[in-house]
């Protein structure tokens, strides 16, 4: 489907909102005399467009604290448009606090972002998030709704200086622990470290999933141009709400919605944008669910086309050394996309109204001054971050899909965050069952490893952990790191942190909850992997396996009830998205009766 420009605008009558408010029957003198309750002028609400701010501001989230605030600029702006804003709270997934993981909850979050939208009396929507699973949630949520929808990122935290270096939320944490671990860090060190690393709201700076999603969406058009890369405190923030809140009262009248901006055109660009940065591998999930709910079908061997032709060219964490501040004083996203404009298209029609060609030609070239020409945050296809080599000429790209008779659907390695001594390799699997069982055995200093064994964690899929938690970047074994490794072969069927790096592959599907390979692999087996080749082998032989596979039996599962148990019941594997079956797709939904 190709992208329309607005034509004829909305009149007053085709809202939405009017259907429960302008009606002179008892249920519209009902809704119209409970708004008057709460203090809105009847004449407030009434004949405007209504305007639902989606807020997912929580006290455990700290990566949207500054939402309330925002939250008020963004009414200003709609007041201004001449529409009128109502605040919806919405759930909140900060990564950090959620258990067992935020994963699990996104397709919670898009199931009540799309309700809320349906149930209530609105034209259109702000949707406030930033944390990693916000955003897929919301704008999944949006896409199956298909009201006009303009997505406000939370932004960046603010960076953080340790001896001389940059420090950022996440990649770093994960550093200094092993230091931490192996006594090169003393405790008083790390408790200074903890209470300084993370300086202000806003989601981790370095580009790790937070930043990933949010620069997809604005990729895809449904962002204001420049808006993710703005730090959460920043001055630029209210102003951006603001703008956000008069731009989507413009919307409604243009009745601007999703199913008329998202394309196979917008996934593309979206796409090119995630390999440029050197983005996080959860992408890789979020993404074909994204696609799927606007009826675009979407498959992991689409990103690794991308992948081989677009290299990575931004200096960020955790594939470069920089920091989310750096990268919004070199220009932001409408920078990089200019850089890789050859691999866009540019006729994609955005939530402004004008094509991505037309944004980014208007969009202003940044100034970082003379340091920055000898090492650039951004930079041209020509220079990229990390050049190929006659031995690696993958070890610049931001993701390879991996098949192989222990992923025959997929598995996905970021090779810009690994070793490239490693991408070619084989070694003797350990093996894990669980994450409790992982942790307990890798500091011990009897533990049967070395620096070219292939540790394993299974178990850690959809079903399986429930939710991929974020397991996959296993621990080094203490013993290890003291002998100076710090990166090993890592296989698991869950995920890993955006912020982390290392040779680690992730989203192994069929995961071992559901029968898939992995859960035949045993200790001691050798393990194969070809990055040129994008393949991941078990050399066991097919008859072994088919033994292995007639002794085998599902791990018990402990949820009887609850969310948790819909969810194992529901999800998809990683390839698919983990999306809910029920609710991907695009079949309709009926507008809700008003009696």
């Amino acid at each position: 489907m190709s992208p329309t420009r607005p034509t004829a605008r909305k009149t007053l009558d085709q809202l939405r909102s009017q259907r429960w408010f302008a009606n002179e029957e008892i249920r519209g003198f009902a809704h119209r005399q409970r708004m008057q309750q709460q203090g809105f002028a009847r004449e407030a609400f009434l004949g405007r467009p209504c305007i639902g701010i989606l807020n997912t501001w929580s006290e455990l989230s700290p990566c949207h604290a500054h939402l309330r605030e925002r939250a008020e600029s963004v009414k200003r702006g709609i007041l201004q448009a001449g529409g009128f804003p109502f605040e919806l709270p919405a759930m909140s997934l900060g990564e950090v606090m959620v258990k067992p993981t935020t994963m699990i909850y996104r397709n919670f979050l898009a199931m009540e972002a799309e309700e809320l939208m349906r149930s209530l009396p609105l034209d259109g929507v702000v949707l406030m998030g930033g944390c990693d699973k916000t955003t897929p949630g919301l704008v999944m949520g949006a896409l199956s709704m298909d009201i006009p929808a303009i997505y406000l990122p939370a932004g960046p935290l603010l960076d953080d200086r340790y001896r001389g270096e940059a420090v950022g939320a996440g990649t770093h944490t994960k550093k200094f622990w092993a230091e931490y671990a192996i006594g090169n860090i003393d405790h008083a060190e790390w408790v200074r470290l903890e209470g300084r690393m993370a300086r202000s709201p806003g989601t981790c700076n370095t580009m790790g999933t937070a930043s990933t999603m949010t620069a997809i969406v604005e990729a895809m058009g449904l962002s204001l141009p420049g808006a993710m890369a703005i730090p959460a405190v920043d001055s630029a923030h209210p102003r951006m709400s603001w703008a956000c809140g008069q731009r989507i009262v413009d919307m409604v009248w243009d009745d601007l919605k999703p199913s008329r901006l998202v394309t196979r055109a917008s996934f593309h660009n979206a796409i090119v944008a995630y390999m440029a940065l050197g983005g996080s591998t959860n992408a890789a999930v979020h993404l074909p669910a994204m696609a799927n709910r606007a009826g675009i079908a979407l498959t992991l061997d689409e990103l690794d086309a991308v992948a081989r032709r677009v290299p990575v060219i931004v200096d960020l964490y955790p594939s470069g050394k920089g920091l989310m501040e750096d990268f919004y004083y070199a220009g932001g996203l409408p920078a990089v996309l200019k850089q890789v404009r050859q691999h866009l298209d540019l006729a994609a029609l955005t939530i402004t109204g004008r094509t991505l060609g037309e944004e980014l030609d208007a969009w202003p070239d940044a100034d970082e001054g003379p340091a920055a020409q000898a090492a650039p945050t951004i930079r041209g296809c020509d220079a990229p971050l990390i050049a190929a080599t006659p031995d690696c000429p993958e070890a610049g790209m931001a993701l390879a899909v991996l098949r192989g008779n222990l992923c025959p659907d997929g598995a996905v390695i970021k090779p810009s965050a690994a070793s490239p001594r490693l991408l070619r390799h084989t070694g003797r699997a350990l093996v894990f069952d669980s994450n409790e069982e992982m942790l307990a055995a890798v500091d011990d200093p009897d533990l049967d490893a070395d620096e070219n064994t292939v540790l394993v964690l299974r178990n850690a899929g959809p079903v399986g952990g429930p939710g991929m938690p974020e397991w996959g970047n296993l621990p080094i074994p203490k013993k290890l790191l003291r002998q100076g490794v710090r990166d090993m072969v890592r296989i698991c069927d869950g995920r890993m942190s955006g912020t982390h790096y290392g040779t680690c592959i992730l989203h192994v599907a069929p995961e071992a909850a559901v029968g898939g390979p992995l859960a035949l692999l045993r200790t001691g087996d050798l393990v194969r992997l070809d990055i040129g080749e994008r393949r991941l082998d078990m050399l066991v032989a097919e008859e072994e396996l088919v033994i292995r596979r007639q002794a085998w039996s599902a791990p018990p599962q402990p949820y009887l009830r609850g969310y948790t148990r819909i969810y194992q019941a529901e999800v998809t594997q990683a390839d698919q998205g983990c999306d809910f079956r029920s609710l991907a797709g695009t079949a309709p939904t009926p507008e809700p009766p008003i009696f």
